[in-house]
C-alpha cells in the first residue's frame, strides 16, 4: 500500500509532536525541519485539527500541539484519517468509481480486506510507539 504525501508529512509532524508533547510546533519550525512547504504543513495542520489530533494556538508562543496523549492514538486510525477520502483502488472510494468491472470484479472484497487487515495491524502500535528521539539541545 502506498501513502499519500499528505500523509507522509502528517506523520512526520506528528512523531516529532510527540516527541516534545509540551511544545508547540509551528508551521515554519516543520516545514523548515522536513524541508517541505509550509502552505503544504498548514493544509495538514488544518486537517489534525478538525479531527481533534491536535491543538493549535495563534500568536506568540503559538502553534500546534498534540490534543490527546501519543499513547492513545491507534496508527491504523490516524493512518485513516490522514487518507480520508483516497481509497486504496478507484472503486473502493464512496462513490464506487467508473469501473467497468462493477458487478462482476472479484478483487474488491479482497482489496477491502486487505486494507482492513493493514489498518488493524497497525492499531496495535501508537502514535508513542513511533515518537522521534527528542532533539539535542
Amino acid at each position: 500500500m502506498r501513502l499519500t504525501s499528505f500523509t507522509d508529512y502528517g506523520l512526520r509532524m506528528l512523531m516529532r509532536m510527540a516527541s516534545a508533547p509540551d511544545k508547540a510546533f509551528s508551521t515554519a519550525e516543520l516545514a523548515a525541519e522536513f524541508n517541505v512547504s509550509r502552505n503544504h504543513l498548514a493544509k495538514i495542520m488544518q486537517h489534525l485539527a478538525r479531527a481533534d489530533l491536535i491543538e493549535t494556538r495563534r500568536g506568540g508562543g503559538g502553534g500546534a500541539c498534540l490534543a490527546l496523549p501519543a499513547g492513545s492514538i491507534r496508527l491504523g486510525e490516524l493512518i485513516r484519517t490522514l487518507e480520508e477520502n483516497q481509497p486504496l483502488v478507484e472503486c473502493l472510494g464512496a462513490d464506487g468509481g467508473a469501473c467497468v468491472l462493477d458487478g462482476r470484479c472479484r478483487l474488491k472484497a479482497r482489496m477491502r480486506s486487505a486494507e482492513a487487515a493493514f489498518l488493524a495491524d497497525l492499531n496495535r502500535s501508537t502514535l508513542a510507539d513511533i515518537a522521534l528521539e527528542a532533539m539535542p539541545a
